[in-house]
């Protein structure tokens, strides 16, 4: 196509759209940040499980409130929600003490001592609780309230039940909240995993509050150093002794969470080397620890563990997802560990495994097959060779509520320039209701800002997504600023055809004349496992190249002003804007990086040599992604901001970059947040907020903070 041609028909569909957005009205400050006109958006309701196959749950917002409805998929009849007054004991800790609370609403205090309890978690049959106390693992019976305590060596370094920090961040979650014990399904046994520090280094984080201050010392190991040393147990529910697993706590090596058998005769655990790029999953015999393989997998550069597997219930074997092809796809094995079939292949993604229909013999399950950018739901047989049938329909992000005997599913949809909708659907394709629309009758009178789903080409030829949000009344004869928010993290893309909300600072900024840009990396997730592999042993520098590649492209546009190229994100987004500022220094010119590592060797073991081995192993490629070693290239404006207390990102990380910069007589910005960890909330977050609102004002649009603004953070 004629470039000149094309840009023609492209100034005169704005021009065209421009005349038409002047007959709009504009959202003034108060409708944009404290009360949206009547009637703009709708507060669609949230579809979250079903009672039965034949009525599903509805979560209106009604006033200040949201409130549950039972709703039938027949007539669309909707009552209250009455919650089942079965299954429902639950425990909880209060005044450091475990208690139960049975389906009657009746509680009963469990333990009384002046300890800390932790993590009180009921047994599947209701009759016991497991918690820890001071690195112990204990269980407490609820009926006669007799204790058992399972292990004796608990404490600053040894730890029974209570995860070690870098398995809490990076192996069990922080959902676990350091829980690192697990119920058999009979409520028989207990597994649980014994972490032992005392070779994992120190770090001081400083507290500065009272007259002296004091120190938080965490065990937390950075790449290369001695990670803890780890023992699965297992012991019987009110009995003493342990049996320990088959393995040999001293090898260099990391455990994952284990999986229950349904029948509780075997414990399948997770085994993975230093290295991470070998995983095996063995099945361990409850009574004497011994264990066998039953699944092994190794890749060139690292392998993710296993989350939700699905086992049959009629022991036919089980499904796990794996991009071991490059691409993540869900292979069905049977209980020895066979391969019965591979039940999707191609270059593109499976997102979520939603249901097995064991009778049916087939599953349903969300995928990005269509575009990358859109999640859609799909079924495929077990047995046969046909390719998965798409369920849903048009060029809409999908979000799904699954009946449970797969006949009919929810939909809420949308994509960029779309508000969400959600209708019921049965499984054959056919739209049985329309049942919501967030877009109010009042939407179309006002002018909202224009979002476009766009693709730029890295300079090795890779295509990848962006989106951009122009002007609210942009004029392509004037010149835009350009502020980008990122995080940038392996498969953690943020740029998804789907639709976000325009008020808040979205609006502002476009009303403003700031052109907002979100970028994804061939990283993020769009190019399946073969996109992520590109990082391998240089995490930072591919990351960073696209997104100079990005900016690059968006330069080139005439309507932007290239001495105006912001970009912010927080830890590995903070990350990389710090590396936009000085490995990107020829096309970036303002950033603020909140949170950030600034050398991968301040990081922690477990994340950082997944993606990079050991500094010993890989000086060249630490040296390479450290935004140390382009400290002098800094030309614009950088904002180091940071939390005194992170713990996850130590704030080292900042200071280190500071050092660098001042023994250059380099010009940038710092801001600290006392007693903050890793992000903040509160009054500071409101002062960071504020702060970053001045800064773009100050830099990006150069004129002063608008009297409103400084009202409203008052």
């Amino acid at each position: 196509m004629n470039t000149k041609l094309s840009y023609a028909l492209f100034l005169s569909l704005l021009l065209f759209s421009s005349s038409i957005q002047a007959q709009l009205k504009e959202l003034n400050f108060k409708e944009v940040f404290v009360s949206p006109p009547k009637d703009l958006l709708n507060p669609i309701p949230v579809y979250r499980g079903w009672a039965d196959d034949s009525h599903y749950i509805e979560y209106r917002v009604e006033g200040q409130q949201t409130k549950p409805y039972t709703v039938d998929i027949r007539s669309g009849e909707a009552v209250p929600s009455v919650p089942a007054q079965v299954n429902i004991a639950s425990v909880f800790i209060k005044n450091k003490d475990v208690f139960y609370k049975s389906a009657a609403g009746v509680e009963k205090q469990l333990t009384k001592d002046t300890l800390l309890e932790k993590n009180p978690s009921l047994s599947p049959d209701g009759t016991q609780v497991a918690f820890t106390r001071n690195n112990d693992l204990y269980s407490i019976d609820i009926n006669t309230n007799t204790e058992t305590r399972y292990t004796n060596d608990g404490s600053d370094v040894i730890y029974n039940g209570w995860a070690s920090w870098v398995y809490f961040e990076e192996i069990l979650g922080r959902a676990s909240r350091y829980k690192a014990f697990w119920w058999s399904p009979d409520s028989k046994k207990i597994a649980f995993m014994r972490f032992d520090d005392s070779k994992v280094p120190v770090f001081p984080i400083y507290n500065s509050k009272g007259q002296h201050g004091f120190l938080e010392n965490t065990r937390y190991p950075k790449p290369g150093d001695k990670n803890p040393e780890v023992k699965t147990g297992i012991v019987t529910a009110g009995s003493k002794g342990i049996v320990w697993t088959d393995f040999d706590p001293k090898m260099d090596q990391y455990f994952g969470t284990p999986f229950w058998m349904a029948d509780s005769k075997s414990l399948w655990m997770q085994w993975m080397n230093r290295n991470q790029n070998n995983l095996i999953i063995y099945s361990v015999n409850p009574q004497s620890g011994s264990k066998g393989i039953i699944y092994e997998e190794k890749q060139n550069t690292w392998v993710d563990w296993f989350e939700n597997m699905y086992f049959f219930k009629n022991r036919q074997g089980f499904i796990l997802k794996s991009d071991k092809s490059g691409w993540g796809h869900f292979y069905y094995y049977d209980l020895e560990g066979n391969l019965k079939k591979q039940l999707t292949s191609g270059t593109w993604r499976v997102t979520e495994l939603l249901m097995v229909d064991e009778r049916a013999q087939e599953i349903y399950f969300t995928a990005r097959q269509e575009n990358s950018t859109r999640n859609d739901l799909y079924r495929v047989g077990l047995k046969g060779t046909e390719e998965p049938q798409r369920l849903t329909f048009g060029n809409y992000d999908h979000q799904i509520s699954l009946a449970p005997d797969g006949k009919h599913f929810i939909t809420t949809y949308s994509n960029l320039t779309t508000p969400p909708k959600s209708a019921l659907m049965d499984t054959k394709g056919n739209v049985i209701r329309e049942l919501a629309d967030a877009k109010g009758l009042a939407y179309d009178s006002f002018k909202m800002p224009k979002t476009e789903l766009s693709y730029y080409q890295t300079r090795d030829g890779l295509e990848l997504p962006m989106t951009v949000i122009l002007p609210l009344n942009f004029d392509p004869a004037k010149k835009y600023p350009v502020w980008i928010s990122i995080y940038g993290g392996p498969d953690a893309g943020r740029v998804f055809d789907k639709w976000s909300s325009p008020l808040g600072q979205t609006y502002w900024w476009a009303k403003e004349g700031v052109i907002q840009v979100a970028i994804d990396n061939r990283s993020s997730g769009h190019l399946g496992k073969t996109g992520m592999d590109f990082i391998y042993r240089k995490m930072g520098k591919y990351e960073i190249e696209d997104y100079m590649d990005a900016a690059i492209l968006l330069k080139s546009k005439p309507y932007v002003d290239d001495s105006k190229i912001g970009i912010t994100g927080g830890s590995f987004g903070g990350y990389m804007t710090a590396m936009a500022l000085t490995y990107g220094a020829d096309v970036f010119t303002h950033g603020i990086a909140n949170y950030s590592v600034t050398d991968w060797g301040l990081y922690d073991t477990h994340y950082t040599e997944r993606f990079m081995g050991t500094p010993q192993h890989n000086p060249e490629g630490y040296k390479i992604t450290s935004v140390l070693t382009y400290a002098d290239k800094l030309k614009g404006s950088l904002r180091i901001v940071h939390g005194t207390m992170d713990d996850n990102v130590h704030m080292q990380n900042s200071i280190q970059l500071i050092d660098k910069l001042q023994d250059l007589n380099k010009h940038f910005e710092f801001m600290l947040y006392p007693g903050e960890r890793h992000g903040w909330g509160g009054s500071k977050a409101r002062h960071s907020t504020q702060e970053n609102v001045r800064y773009i004002y100050q830099n990006m649009l150069q004129k002063a903070v608008p009297g409103d603004f400084l009202e409203y953070w008052k």
